[in-house]
């Protein structure tokens, strides 16, 4: 994504090395924003669109596992569904590779989004800032690791809900048949 300045980057710092770096960010990324003076701030606010894009995963999953469930086509879901409201590319990448359980090779390693939701977590208690939907984002990443699944893609969680519904239509690739 850096090659082909693609990133969105967030910045946060004293403001004039954030304006010396801009030509970097430029060339890195397509959109640079700032967000204040601390940079720490940069991270966290990292940490919580990672939270954001898990908690998509999270839903997907549920929602995908409900309607495969009833014999409804999970493909099909998922194109009705990213084809009118949930056009944003959270839902456009990870609802295909949910529904077909292609989780390999990892666009964005599963160990990668648990440390994102681990380290949000942290910041949370920290801040006191309860988030109960992060708890469960932290124990899925932890069941899919129990499960063997620490070399497939984050959206891997988002297959864990089919498991729990007993059933289990698995690719190669999918913690069903990776691990079961």
């Amino acid at each position: 994504m850096a090659a082909a300045a693609k990133l969105f980057i967030v910045v946060a710092g004293d403001p004039t090395a954030v304006d010396t770096c801009k030509p970097l960010f430029a060339a890195l990324g397509q959109k640079t924003s700032t967000i204040g003076a601390e940079p720490s701030a940069a991270n966290l606010v990292k940490l919580t669109a990672n939270f954001l894009q898990a908690s998509v995963i999270e839903s997907l999953g549920e929602a995908i596992a409900l309607v495969g469930k009833a014999g409804i086509d999970r493909r099909a879901y998922v194109n009705l569904l990213t084809s009118t409201i949930f056009t944003s590319p959270a839902y456009t990448i990870f609802g295909p590779l949910i529904a077909t359980g292609t989780f390999g090779p990892a666009a964005f390693a599963a160990p990668l989004g648990y440390k994102d939701i681990r380290l949000a977590l942290a910041a949370a208690e920290t801040l006191r800032v309860p988030m109960p939907l992060a708890s469960l984002l932290h124990d899925r990443f932890l069941r899919l690791f129990a499960q063997g699944g620490e070399k497939l893609d984050w959206s891997a969680i988002g297959a864990l809900a089919t498991q729990d519904a007993g059933d289990h239509p698995a690719t190669a690739t999918s913690p069903m048949s990776v691990v079961s």
